[in-house]
């Protein structure tokens, strides 16, 4: 599958838009990125899994969030490029990109793998 940048960051924009108010305005210290692909420290952290989006920050519920002076922004990576090759038709980026951004959001928020992949968004 193939897409340009600019289509790309427009479906992650779409996927940003449909966060719920609710969670969106626990966002507002987190910077959100497209990345062709992971760095080569984000596929070693990774330990061998295929890298949609990663998770960069102290989760919301983690008690070094609200220290000051603790650490960088909190980032949210989007990689293009592993999305198109699991993806077929741009609806399915779109689901994907949309997946990924709310399974990173949840990262955030502090809620865990395990339980991303119990409620099918892992």
């Amino acid at each position: 599958m193939e897409m340009d940048d600019a289509k790309f960051n427009a479906l992650v924009a779409d996927a940003l838009d449909q966060i719920p108010p609710q969670f969106a305005k626990l966002l507002e210290n987190v910077v959100f990125l497209v990345a062709d692909e992971p760095s080569a420290d984000q596929l070693a952290d990774a330990n061998g899994e295929d890298l949609l989006g990663v998770y960069e920050g102290i989760a919301i519920n983690d008690g070094d969030f609200f220290r000051v002076g603790v650490g960088e922004p909190n980032r949210i990576f989007i990689f293009k490029e592993p999305t198109l090759r699991m993806c077929r038709t741009e609806a399915e980026v779109a689901e994907e990109v949309l997946v990924t951004v709310f399974h990173e959001v949840a990262h955030h928020l502090g809620i865990e793998e395990d339980t991303l992949f119990e409620l099918g968004w892992a």
